[in-house]
């Protein structure tokens, strides 16, 4: 289902990071499974942008690189291997426009590192776009977790209505 057309009815990747992903960018997407979101963000960013997906599969990261090749997408689509303690993002220091953390939160065995880390690389006014499936993530959950990324300094932009999901655009 990672990477399944009929997914885009019900979560269109265009649609989702149309007002956050622009010509130039660096974006973050932390736990990018196969790309379904990278691959339209790596269209955005074009030639001066990039797109860093961090994941701990080294199968998931191999499977975005064949699928970004494909698409036409692959210089503009680097790929990371996490360590379960940590993603490795100190190089990334104040240098990252977006980050899109998209149902991979709860996945996380430190929901505060996880956002400490993300907080880290973000530009000032930079945004994360933190959504969370409300099939797996009560409400509750989920406001324990925006309060971990609370905690990081992170202020609540918005709360966008994505179906079928807790959401809330988070701004450094």
């Amino acid at each position: 289902m990672l990477a399944c057309p009929i997914r885009r009815f019900f979560q269109n990747p265009s649609k989702l990071v149309d007002p956050y992903v622009s010509e130039g960018m660096t974006v973050l997407e932390p736990g990018p499974g196969m790309g379904f979101f990278t691959l339209e963000m790596a269209r955005r960013v074009g030639m001066t942008g990039r797109v860093i997906g961090v994941d701990i599969q080294p199968r998931m990261l191999a499977a975005l690189e064949r699928r970004a090749e494909k698409a036409g997408v692959r210089t503009r689509v680097e790929t990371r291997l996490a360590q379960p303690d940590s993603m490795g993002l100190s190089d990334l220091a104040a240098k990252v426009d977006f980050a899109l953390a998209f149902a991979v939160v709860h996945e996380m065995p430190n929901t505060a590192v996880f956002f400490r880390e993300v907080s880290a690389t973000l530009k000032p006014g930079g945004l994360v776009l933190f959504v969370e499936p409300a099939g797996h993530v009560t409400r509750d959950d989920f406001r324990q977790e925006l309060m971990a990324a609370i905690a990081t300094g992170l202020v609540v932009a918005e709360g966008p209505k994505l179906r079928g999901s807790h959401a809330a655009v988070l701004r450094r």
